[in-house]
């Protein structure tokens, strides 16, 4: 939808950095935020597009304060906020839960529940008081429930950005018996897309072996942000709805099919870093 006004946090990398450009290329309005070396609400620069159509704002997303202003700048230079993308997160080291730091528990826990607690209280109160928006919070693994070893922290994190999110569409729900608006609280499922998170922390021996099922279930991030900017603008979702791009039926047709199609979409060995 050309001149709609989106909002995405931690879009100056990875998938937040693939759907800013996916947007911008369908005529949208961006604003975007990542956390930089500078002071909070400086400019981000350079800027994946044209400065009349994407605004790019230093800020970190576990402090309200300067989410709030995120909103406050893209509300000052479009006029309104139509889509709020909370996106920014991080992963631990993968190891067992009792081996991390505690450093490493907090800051996975800030960046994935409480950032995305802080943008979806900001969006959610901007849009009512336009009265309409659509926030659309990013799950991960654990969104659905499973476990694997060595990803408790981020999975945690993730299981909870789900269950807050249905939370918000039950408030908003309960809001429109007595005071009616059109927002929405929604769930974005980007699957696996190869990004720095996803190969972050793998040993050598654990890479080379898990490589083996990433290589069948991940994608590259220009594959999958334009096909999940498409449905966010198609705004065909439920409130408490989910678009996915890696559903179940599609991992059991890959698994099924993986000696035919030889796919190879990761690094060869662990990347530095």
């Amino acid at each position: 939808m050309s001149g709609t006004v989106v909002v995405v946090t931690g879009g100056t990398r990875g998938i937040g950095l693939g759907l800013v450009r996916a947007f911008l290329a369908r005529g949208c309005r961006v604003a975007l935020c990542g956390r930089g070396d500078r002071r909070p609400g400086a400019a981000l620069e350079p800027l994946p597009g044209p400065a009349d159509r994407v605004l790019g704002r230093v800020a970190d997303v576990t402090d309200r304060a300067q989410v709030q202003a995120l909103w406050d700048a893209a509300y000052e230079r479009f006029g309104r906020v139509d889509v709020w993308i909370n996106n920014a997160g991080s992963a631990a080291p993968r190891r067992p839960f009792w081996e991390l730091a505690a450093a490493d528990v907090e800051a996975v826990a800030a960046a994935n529940l409480l950032g995305t607690a802080h943008g979806s209280a900001v969006a959610v109160t901007g849009f009512l008081a336009q009265g309409q928006g659509r926030l659309w919070n990013m799950e991960g693994f654990g969104s659905d429930g499973r476990q694997l070893p060595g990803l408790g922290a981020y999975g945690a994190t993730k299981s909870a950005v789900t269950y807050l999110t249905r939370a918000i569409a039950a408030d908003l729900d309960e809001r429109a018996r007595t005071r009616p608006h059109d927002v929405r609280a929604l769930r974005l499922s980007p699957g696996m897309l190869v990004t720095d998170l996803l190969v972050h922390g793998y040993t050598p021996e654990q890479y080379a072996k898990a490589r083996k099922v990433l290589n069948i279930l991940a994608d590259r991030v220009e594959t999958v942000t334009p096909w999940l900017a498409d449905r966010v603008l198609a705004d065909r979702t439920r409130n408490g709805g989910r678009v996915a791009w890696l559903t179940r039926r599609k991992a059991a047709a890959r698994f099924a099919t993986a000696g035919l199609r030889g796919r190879d979409v990761l690094p060869a060995t662990v990347p530095e870093g």
